[in-house]
């Protein structure tokens, strides 16, 4: 059980780079363990953390609140896969408290796989919508992808999640030579049933056991795809994340597009990532840290967590420099999507 903290002291001021970006959005990894190992993510012998390394419940609540003091108003629980960490409802009913108090929203980005067991959980906790990452509805392709045969899982876990009352928005990685073809028709599927998409292009972070420019796809080149099938027209919707989007006229639908490589989205960024083990990262494509683990973990931790958070807004870069790579260059980053958190 996670008690309630409360503090009396004066709100500190927001959080405010040096390009005059408030930050308002918080990613929390809460472990980089996954249950799945997609090809384009992770090797499959996959070198985790040690359980020691990463912070307990109780501190990752306490970050939480830190940072909502300091006007973040909406986190997203990730990972690895969030809800393959023991316990991890405590946290979400916990943070849920402070939904009305600073908070706005809690969302939590999932594989899917373990959402049937904590739908309902997370709908009382406070959670009104997930995203989940489907990059194919073929089993076989499916397993291909995860190195495991766990789409029939992913499939139930959605569906308790709408049942629940949570909504539910589908992230698919867009994959050359792989799920290409599959695109349109996940997008069909996503509108009929009342859920949005959002298409990403492969990330350049950390070494897997492939090349990724062998099935880099650029969202340019799918929306010309899905052009020559459907009307879509930009709107000025903001999720809070990255993705632009547009409406489809004929699916009467909403599909968002994540474009780290063919187009930069950094000037409206409000957000910052902290992996497991309390490292906050300033921008996902730049090795730029603050240790908050160190600072929750010292003699006068808000004070020193405070510290930290200045010292953030002072470090993060005004954009990343993802690029298209060459075969056999080393990624943008050497830590894995999963270290950071989604």
């Amino acid at each position: 059980m996670i008690r309630p903290m409360h503090s009396s002291a004066p709100s500190p001021a927001p959080l405010v780079d040096s390009f005059q970006r408030q930050i308002t959005y918080l990613r929390l990894s809460v472990t980089d363990r996954c249950d799945l190992r997609c090809t384009y993510c992770m090797p499959e012998r996959m070198q985790f953390l040690p359980k020691a390394d990463v912070l307990s419940l109780e501190e990752l609540h306490r970050l939480a609140l830190g940072f909502i003091a300091r006007g973040v108003r909406k986190i997203r629980l990730t990972g690895g896969e969030p809800l393959v960490r023991r316990d991890m409802i405590d946290l979400v009913r916990a943070l849920g408290r402070e939904l009305g108090n600073g908070l706005d929203e809690l969302t939590l980005t999932t594989n899917g796989t373990l959402l049937a067991a904590h739908a309902v959980a997370l709908f009382d906790a406070g959670v009104r919508r997930v995203n989940v990452s489907l990059d194919t509805r073929d089993p076989e392709l499916f397993e291909q992808l995860a190195r495991r045969n766990r789409l029939a899982d992913v499939l139930v876990g959605i569906a308790a999640a709408r049942e629940a009352g949570l909504r539910v928005k589908l992230n698919t990685v867009a994959l050359r030579g792989r799920n290409e073809a599959e695109i349109p028709d996940l997008v069909a599927r996503a509108h009929e049933q009342g859920m949005e998409m959002t298409l990403i292009e492969v990330m350049p972070l950390g070494q897997t056991d492939e090349d990724r420019i062998d099935h880099y796809l650029p969202l340019t080149e799918v929306r010309e795809q899905l052009e020559t099938r459907w009307t879509l027209a930009d709107i000025a919707h903001r999720s809070g994340g990255p993705a632009r989007y547009v409406d489809i006229a004929e699916t009467g639908g909403r599909l968002g597009f994540i474009t780290p490589l063919t187009g930069n989205f950094c000037d409206g960024c409000n957000r910052v990532r902290v992996t497991a083990t309390g490292q906050l990262y300033a921008c996902l494509g730049g090795a730029e840290q603050v240790d908050l683990r160190a600072a929750l973990r010292s003699a006068a931790p808000e004070r020193a967590l405070d510290e930290a958070l200045d010292m953030a807004m002072r470090i993060k870069p005004e954009r990343h420099h993802f690029r298209v790579d060459t075969r056999g260059a080393a990624p943008a980053q050497a830590r894995h999507m999963s270290v950071t958190g989604g």
